[in-house]
């Protein structure tokens, strides 16, 4: 089969992506930072302090590699 001239050009073209990180890592922190309060008003000070914690090291990562992103 013979296809007219342009057609399978514009069917193969390829986009360029740029690079995408931290997809997930906000979400998951908004996700810890409301399991925390949540533990802190109930008063399970662990929990909360635990789950600080880790929203503050996910919100981190998001960062540096949102930096990372925009840079490459």
């Amino acid at each position: 089969m013979v296809l007219p001239h342009g057609v399978l050009d514009s069917a193969v073209s390829v986009q360029a992506v740029p690079l995408q990180f931290g997809g997930g890592f906000i979400e998951l922190a908004v996700l810890f930072l409301i399991l925390a309060i949540v533990a802190a008003v109930l008063g399970a000070r662990g929990v909360a302090g635990i789950s600080m914690e880790i929203a503050k090291w996910l919100v981190i990562i998001f960062v540096v590699l949102a930096i990372v992103t925009f840079i490459l």
